[in-house]
Order: structure tokens, then sequence, then C-alpha cells
């Protein structure tokens, strides 16, 4: 599968933003969604993943109420709806398949594909 981000800009803190996840290729249901970010001179980390069907979600703690993940697998898409931006929330944001795990999961490794990257930058 292939993957592609968009939707990254430049906003004010308090704004919200909406990226998504196009994906071509192999048939998009077979596989759990999740969305990663790393800001500058940090590791990457977790923000959110949708399973296949789009009936689970999972969130990184911190994240959780300002952030929405959802899937529409008509449309081979995933959707990041991202609520009151931070400044601290400036980074790439990375969407990412794993067609492995049976339930959505938060880790990394378990993500084989990857898109190429949606930058977000929020000024304060």
């Amino acid at each position: 599968v292939q993957l592609q981000a968009s939707g990254g800009g430049l906003v004010q803190a308090g704004d919200s933003l909406r990226l998504s996840c196009a994906a071509s290729g192999r048939t998009f249901d077979n596989y759990n969604i999740g969305w990663f970010r790393q800001a500058p001179g940090k590791v990457r980390e977790f923000v959110a993943a949708v399973s296949r069907s789009g009936n689970s979600a999972v969130y990184a703690d911190h994240l959780q109420g300002r952030f929405t993940i959802s899937r529409d697998n008509a449309k081979n898409t995933v959707t990041l709806q991202m609520y009151s931006l931070k400044p601290d929330d400036t980074a790439v944001y990375y969407c990412a398949a794993d067609d492995y795990s049976e339930y959505v999961s938060r880790t990394e490794p378990r993500y084989d594909f990857w898109g190429q990257g949606t930058l977000v930058t929020v000024s304060s």
C-alpha cells in the first residue's frame, strides 16, 4: 500500500486543522492506520490509530479530546481532525499502515508502510 499524507500548514494557536491520509494499492481495509508525529529535535511519537473497520480508535493519552481520527474505506482515506492546536503540536505528521496486528496498535514497529509526512506549524 502507498500512503500520502496531506493537509499540513501554518496555523495559529487555538485553530483547527484536518489532515488526510490517502491510500492506493492493496485493499485499504486490510490495514489498521495510524498517525505519528515528529517534532524538531524529538523522537517520533504516536498520535492516534484506527482499526480496519473504523469501529475502534486509540489515542495518545495527552492528545485525546483534542484529536479525532476517522476513516472512509470507500474513499481509501483516513482523517485526523485536530482542534485547539498548540505550538507543541508543531511537527511533521506521518500516516502509517499495519496489516499484521489484530488490534489497533500504538507501537511504531507494528507499522510497515509509511507516507512521506506533512508539516504542521502552530504559531503562538
